[in-house]
């Protein structure tokens, strides 16, 4: 068995490439279609988002980070609906006290900008498919990617 935070093996095009290479190897991947992690309206997103990937030439599952990137997109949208402004700070103090309802789940952010509930999952390449596993969790902190709790608009 081998594993960490491998780059690329998130994308259904390196799986196919790997195919039973790939069996053993232990790697994050951020949704999986488990039951724990299929949250009212995840499901059809992800059937939108396969049926349209191949004509744009992006990753055909789609279940590394197009799930969060929507959710964020969501909770950025009912921010922004519910202060009326763009203002960083006003966002940034709204999303700090406040429940979003995402494709994710319940999403809601602590003082420093983190989850205030997070999850964490795992992924095993098996030599007939994929097993997860998902479990609560803190998520790893975005502080490395992105320093400020503020949004970026």
């Amino acid at each position: 068995m081998l594993g960490g935070g491998l780059a690329g093996l998130q994308a259904a095009a390196i799986k196919m490439q790997l195919g039973e290479a790939a069996n053993g190897i232990v790697n994050v991947d951020l949704w999986e279609p488990v039951p724990t992690m299929q949250f009212p309206g995840v499901m059809d997103f992800i059937k939108k988002y396969q049926a349209k990937a191949p004509a744009e030439g992006v990753d055909l599952l789609g279940y590394f980070l197009p799930p969060f990137a929507y959710s964020e997109l969501q909770i950025l949208g009912q921010a922004i609906e519910a202060t009326k402004t763009l203002d960083n700070d006003k966002l940034a103090e709204y999303m700090h006290s406040h429940i979003f309802h995402t494709i994710e789940s319940d999403i809601a952010f602590g003082p420093d900008g983190e989850w205030t509930r997070g999850r964490s999952g795992c992924s095993i390449t098996a030599s007939r498919g994929t097993m997860s596993s998902s479990s609560a969790g803190r998520r790893p902190s975005r502080s490395s990617r992105r320093p400020s709790t503020k949004p970026a608009i």
